[in-house]
């Protein structure tokens, strides 16, 4: 797969390469796991605060180097690996950051985020969009499926924006910095089961423009689905909180 297609841009400004090592990790931090780490301007800031850094790169030309770039440093592991395949928890209580593709960074964010307690937080420089997503509240634009299902797992903050002029080459679009922490929600919601909340949320958020009554229509209980005032808005409308009571409401009706 070529560079372009794996969607690469890569930052190169200091200041901000600095912040992003500094919001992922603590003084003498002892693991950080860069997910796509590309040419190792990020690493290197990363080396610089953590113990030890484990470095992830699917790119078979950038992994060798990485190796060039950082012969002889016993605190980096370089691997080989698409972020997408591999257990980004396999190497123990670590933060998680990184200069996400584009093409892959929603499906990455979700995977860190199922990572439990082995993660504390993640930080990851995303497409503007993507961060404004996550981070979105009840009733915008931009609050969705993606919102819903990281909050089941993590609070998220946008930390800042990042230009295009940052990268090398400069993207299209804009980007922004985002921090996940850790913090389950699932059992507090009572949901027992997070995939099957996982696919009910996809079937809400399916059409944004129906209601509730008309995505659910077919895949629940077709009386339980008449029921309840809140079936005729649509999810955007609805909290977390009020989508899993939802959704509890469906899958254990009332007898």
């Amino acid at each position: 797969m070529s560079r372009q297609k794996l969607g690469q841009h890569f930052l190169s400004n200091p200041s901000i390469l600095e912040r992003i090592a500094a919001a992922a990790c603590a003084p003498d931090e002892p693991l950080a796991v860069e997910v796509g780490s590309g040419t190792g301007t990020l690493t290197e800031h990363l080396l610089a605060r953590a113990r030890r850094v484990v470095a992830v790169e699917i790119d078979d030309a950038l992994v060798a180097r990485l190796r060039q770039r950082f012969a002889g440093e016993p605190r980096l592991e370089i691997v080989s690996g698409d972020a997408l395949q591999i257990d980004l928890g396999q190497w123990g209580p670590a933060v998680l950051c990184g200069n996400l593709p584009y093409y892959a960074a929603t499906a990455i964010l979700e995977r860190a985020v199922r990572l439990g307690p082995q993660v504390r937080h993640s930080v990851f420089l995303v497409q503007k969009e993507v961060a404004q997503r996550v981070t979105a509240v009840r009733g915008t634009r931009e609050y969705g499926y993606l919102t819903a299902m990281l909050a089941l797992f993590a609070r998220s903050e946008l930390l800042f924006e990042v230009k295009p002029g940052a990268f090398r080459p400069p993207p299209q679009v804009e980007s922004a910095v985002l921090r996940l922490q850790y913090a389950p929600r699932a059992l507090q919601l009572g949901i027992a089961d997070s995939e099957a909340f996982r696919r009910f949320l996809a079937v809400c958020f399916r059409q944004k423009r129906k209601t509730l009554r008309n995505n659910l229509r077919g895949v629940y209980a077709t009386g339980e689905v008449e029921k309840g005032p809140e079936l005729a808005l649509r999810a955007e409308q609805l909290t977390v909180e009020q989508l899993a009571g939802l959704y509890r409401a469906l899958v254990n009706p009332a007898r």
